[in-house]
C-alpha cells in the first residue's frame, strides 16, 4: 500500500511560491520591515488566493520607506497598490499594534 500524498501541480508551484513570498518577507534587509512582513506572511499566505498573491508580490517590489507609509497612513498608495491585500496588511499592524498596547498596559 502506497501512503505517498501527490500534490497537485497547482498546488506544488503554490507552495513554492508561499514559501519565496515568506523568504522576501523575512529577508527585507531592514529589521522593522521584516517584523512587520514576516509575522503577516506567516499568518495570511495560506488564506491568500492567487490574485491576492501577486498582489502581494507587487507590494515587496516596493521600497520599505513607501511601504511603511502607506501601511500607517502617512501618505497614500498609488491606485495600483491601494487594494484588499494592503487593508489587510494596514489591519494586521493595526491590531498587533493594539494587542501589544493591551499587554503593556497589565
Amino acid at each position: 500500500m502506497d501512503n505517498h500524498i501527490s500534490c497537485s501541480p497547482e498546488s506544488e508551484q503554490r507552495d513554492i511560491r508561499c514559501r519565496r513570498l515568506l523568504f522576501r518577507c523575512w529577508h527585507r534587509g531592514t529589521q522593522e520591515s521584516d517584523l512587520i512582513l514576516g509575522p503577516f506572511a506567516e499568518g495570511s499566505l495560506k488564506t491568500l488566493d492567487s490574485n491576492q498573491l501577486g498582489r502581494f508580490e507587487a507590494l515587496l517590489d516596493c521600497t520599505d520607506p513607501d511601504l511603511f507609509d502607506w501601511i500607517f497612513g502617512v501618505s497614500v498608495p498609488p491606485p495600483e497598490h491601494e487594494h484588499d491585500v494592503m487593508r489587510l496588511l494596514r489591519s494586521f499592524c493595526t491590531e498587533r499594534d493594539r494587542a501589544a498596547r493591551q499587554i503593556g498596559q497589565h
